[in-house]
This record gives C-alpha cells, structure tokens and sequence, in this order.
C-alpha cells in the first residue's frame, strides 16, 4: 500500500506530460461575404474507435448471448 502511495505522489509531483499538439486538417470557405475556416482532426477517427470499441463489442455479445437460445429452438423438428 505504501509503494502505491509513493508511486502516486511522485506522478503527482512530476506534472502533465508535455502534449504535442494534434495536427489538422484546414479547409477554408471564402466568398466576398463569408469566410469560415474549419479545422478537421486527423486524430479523432482513432478516438471515436477507441471510445466506441467497448461498448459495441459488448452489446455484440450481448446480443450472441441473446440469439443463441432463439437458434436452437428454431431448429428442425
């Protein structure tokens, strides 16, 4: 319990990484009243799949779980 401690104050004391920041993609609209510029994430493709992995893999399996009884009844017979 003690090296758990220690370990967490020293993370605490060493601060936030350095985080370099993501690149973009930049997509720029100008008409002669409007100009909008739109700056695209190349990261968050990779961050949706990792925040959404989990949670569609288990209602995948859920829904197995769930079909598998209705298979075998649905045998012949």
């Amino acid at each position: 319990m003690n090296q758990r401690k220690d370990t967490y104050r020293a993370a605490l004391q060493r601060g936030p990484d350095a985080v370099l920041p993501r690149p973009v993609k930049v997509a720029r609209l100008h008409t002669r009243y409007v100009r909008v510029t739109i700056e695209f994430d190349t990261g968050l493709p990779r961050d949706l799949v990792q925040w959404a992995e989990a949670p569609v893999s288990a209602m995948m399996r859920a829904g197995a779980a769930a079909l598998r009884p209705l298979r075998g009844a649905s045998g012949p017979g």
